[in-house]
């Protein structure tokens, strides 16, 4: 996938730690959603092949708790829909809101390797209990974690004028 310069372009400061974090809740909220609607589509498939009535048995019995094939499909989707957004235009719905964007220092949007680096240091920056995401009260640069991790910078963008 080839880089484009995003717009604007300019020299912007660093995303501070409010916006970062106003950002994360308002893709949170779009993030469970999206994993419901994910689990009900799997869900109603695994009815459709295996039977309602053996479905039912089997959720019953405590079979289907912990379903590895669902785990992994969340994964991929909660990656799809960041990477889809970090890629191509640097802001996911709730950097948008916020007016802060993912890019390289030259303004250019980030690759697919990058966006699964942030995503995965991501995720062990939530197992160490979010340290990486408060991170940037310690960095000059005002870098977290997977900013460093991926080499990518989260900037705050102007406004955009109608």
């Amino acid at each position: 996938m080839s880089k484009h310069l995003l717009t604007p372009q300019g020299d912007f400061p660093a995303a501070g730690l409010g916006r970062r974090l106003a950002a994360m809740f308002y893709d949170f909220l779009l993030c469970t959603a999206l994993l419901i609607v994910t689990s009900g589509v799997y869900k109603m498939v695994q009815m459709a092949i295996i039977g309602e009535e053996r479905m039912r048995t089997l959720t019953e019995a405590g079979a289907l708790d912990g379903d590895p094939l669902l785990s992994t499909i969340l994964l991929f989707a909660l990656f799809g829909f960041f990477a889809k957004f970090w890629t191509y235009t640097g802001q996911t719905l709730g950097m948008q809101v916020w007016c802060i964007r993912v890019q390289n220092a030259d303004g250019s949007s980030i690759s697919l390797w990058q966006a699964l680096l942030r995503f995965v240091v991501s995720i062990a920056s939530l197992l160490c209990v979010g340290l990486g995401f408060f991170w940037p009260l310690l960095d000059k640069q005002k870098r977290s974690w997977h900013d460093m991790y991926s080499n990518t910078q989260l900037v705050r963008i102007p406004k955009k004028t109608k």
